[in-house]
Parts: structure tokens; sequence; C-alpha cells
């Protein structure tokens, strides 16, 4: 094989595909951070996720733990909330404006 024919990381195309390629992957990845994947087709959210959502203080959750406001799984010291829970607690106490 002749080495004119070889192609390496230092070629301009090859090193300017792999320059891009690392920038989608960060991208990705900011993209994803904190994604929880579905378990049983079900996406489980954490206190951060739920505060974030709700637009509540972390104290405020706790009370509506406590108060049994909002539905919440613990497993192995974690809390966790399913997000088709949280969407349906949100849709249960819309109130429509009256026209």
């Amino acid at each position: 094989m002749n080495d004119s024919n070889v192609i390496t990381s230092e070629d301009g195309r090859i090193a300017s595909a792999l320059h891009a390629l690392k920038r989608c992957t960060k991208e990705v990845d900011k993209l994803t951070d904190g994604f929880l994947p579905p378990l049983g087709g079900e996406r489980y959210m954490t206190d951060k996720e739920v505060i974030a959502r709700l637009k509540v203080s972390r104290r405020t959750l706790q009370e509506y733990r406590t108060d049994r406001k909002i539905p919440y799984i613990v497993f192995g010291g974690k809390v966790l909330y399913r997000e088709s829970d949280i969407e349906k607690m949100l849709a249960e106490n819309y109130r429509k404006a009256i026209l």
C-alpha cells in the first residue's frame, strides 16, 4: 500500500470532521443531562426536577409529601416522582378563567 493513500487524523478533512463530532457529542450530553430513561414506560423525576417543574421550594415540596398532596416513591432512601402523577396533579388542579 502506498503511504500517500493513508488517511490520518492529521489530514485537514479528518481533523475537521473529528472536531465537529466532538462538538456534537458535547451538545448531546447537554441535552440529555439529568434525563432518566423510562422504567416500564414511566419516567421518574427527582426532587430537583419536580421543584423546577412546579416552581416551588424544597421545603414546600416536603410539605406536599407530608400532607400527601403529591404522590411519591421512596426507594433506597431516594424520593422519586412519576412524571405522569405530576402531570395528572397539575391537570386536576387547573382552574379555567371565567369569561
